[in-house]
């Protein structure tokens, strides 16, 4: 009687744009047996619609398989947001989705992830991962043996949050199991199910959970206690999850809304030494960076080395997230210099350090201008944002036709660089020229 109950209330309602039927609110986040429904107008989604996808689906429908857009991109269309990715999930199994579109004549690409489910087609230059719907048999933490079945509910019960969970079916149903808009709503960011069970399956999970906080919530400290007290207490996971995973999420916890208070909120809970911070780290001289470099863009990489006493906990940082060599050497080089005091003469030295390396002008423009911001030099930063390297006049084929060879070439164009700068960068190449004798009489010296 109550799922009659429940379809009878259904049809009473015309679905328009985001207007909801919500027979049965169930905060327990179980899945319903019918699934909370709404219907987009088609504007709200055409734009997915290549005509690349459009031969993909018209095959799926042919063959009687249902599609349906899932995960982020259905959360970024109930936003208004244009998705940056589309992943579709169907009914049908790997086997059949290769059946299918190779008897319709469609490139297959990439069919290393058949095994899980994927199959990537490619139409006239664009490729479109379909996935058959998934439930988990087991799981150690990170990766998950499946099996495959043509329940969307119990395909929805193993994605990671809520908002997360959703489906868009091609006629513009949105197919809601978990309350997932409803939170998006009210910008909660909760996991399918329970908490504890979520991360034990996938521990990066709660790295996830932090970086669609940051991207959705309204205000930095609104986490549900009983959430905290799972991450807290499954967090010790995280030490089987790769460096680079755990970058890649902390990363975008830091550049996302609230990045400091959510890294502060990472520590309370206990898990930094988890992700390569030491185990005392400097909290105070991360709060005053943060505090006086408001309205600066800072990188993760700066943020985070206010944690750090010395170059060797940056180092052991590195060891445990596997940064690439510019977040590296960002590090290293802000580390070793956020001290120094900052003075006319040492803006001209960084400037003769980027004219002498015109391969790497980007990364030390970058670099010194991060490290303005730690130090809060505003006046000194818009001066150099403003400031373009000139292109030193002398090449090293101008020094070896006076005579120099070898490595000295290089040695003599860096000591005539200083001198250029010395003189404001206006020395004309006849007098630059001229102090070369002076430039090899100085490097002489100081090989002695």
């Amino acid at each position: 009687m109550m799922v009659l109950f429940q379809r009878f209330l259904i049809r009473q309602y015309i679905f328009r744009s985001v207007s909801f039927v919500n027979p049965i609110v169930n905060y327990n986040l179980k899945p319903r047996l019918i699934p909370e429904i709404m219907k987009l107008e088609h504007s709200q989604y055409s734009f997915i619609f290549s005509p690349q996808l459009t031969t993909v689906l018209n095959i799926f429908d042919k063959y009687k398989y249902e599609v349906r857009l899932c995960g982020g991109a259905v959360r970024d269309i109930l936003l208004g947001k244009t998705p940056t990715d589309l992943d579709f999930a169907t009914t049908a199994t790997p086997d059949e989705m290769v059946e299918i579109l190779e008897k319709e004549n469609i490139r297959l690409v990439n069919k290393g992830g058949l095994k899980h489910g994927t199959v990537t087609s490619h139409v006239d230059g664009v490729n479109f991962e379909i996935t058959t719907l998934r439930i988990d048999v087991v799981t150690d933490g990170r990766h998950a043996d499946v099996e495959f079945t043509k329940d969307w509910k119990l395909d929805a019960g193993r994605r990671d949050l809520t908002v997360n969970s959703m489906f868009l079916g091609m006629d513009g149903t949105v197919y809601d199991y978990f309350n997932g808009y409803e939170d998006l709503k009210k910008r909660q960011i909760r996991f399918v199910g329970d908490a504890k069970q979520r991360i034990s399956e996938d521990y990066l999970r709660i790295l996830r959970y932090f970086r669609f906080y940051g991207r959705l919530a309204s205000a930095p400290d609104l986490h549900d206690e009983y959430i905290l007290e799972s991450i807290r207490e499954k967090g010790s996971g995280l030490k089987q999850i790769s460096g680079e995973r755990i970058w890649s999420e902390l990363s975008k916890i830091l550049e996302g809304t609230f990045g400091p208070e959510l890294m502060k909120t990472i520590l309370n809970l206990g898990l930094g030494s988890y992700i390569g911070l030491p185990e005392q780290p400097n909290v105070d001289e991360f709060d005053n960076i943060i505090n006086r470099s408001k309205g600066l863009k800072l990188n993760p990489i700066t943020m985070l080395i206010a944690f750090l006493k010395d170059s060797q906990d940056m180092i052991e940082f590195n060891n445990r997230l596997k940064f690439r060599v510019f977040d590296r050497d960002l590090g290293l080089f802000l580390i070793e210099s956020r001290h120094e005091k900052w003075t006319l003469d040492r803006v001209k030295k960084y400037k003769i350090k980027i004219i002498q390396n015109p391969t790497k002008q980007d990364a030390l423009k970058t670099y010194i201008a991060q490290l303005l911001m730690y130090n809060n030099e505003r006046i000194i930063l818009e001066e150099f944002k403003q400031w373009t390297p000139l292109k030193f006049p002398i090449t090293g084929n101008i020094i070896k036709n006076h005579g120099v060879t070898g490595k000295k070439v290089g040695l003599i164009m860096r000591k005539l660089i200083e001198y250029w700068a010395d003189d404001d960068f206006k020395t004309n190449v006849d007098e630059l020229i001229s102090l070369i004798p002076k430039a090899e009489i100085e490097l002489s010296k100081d090989f002695r």
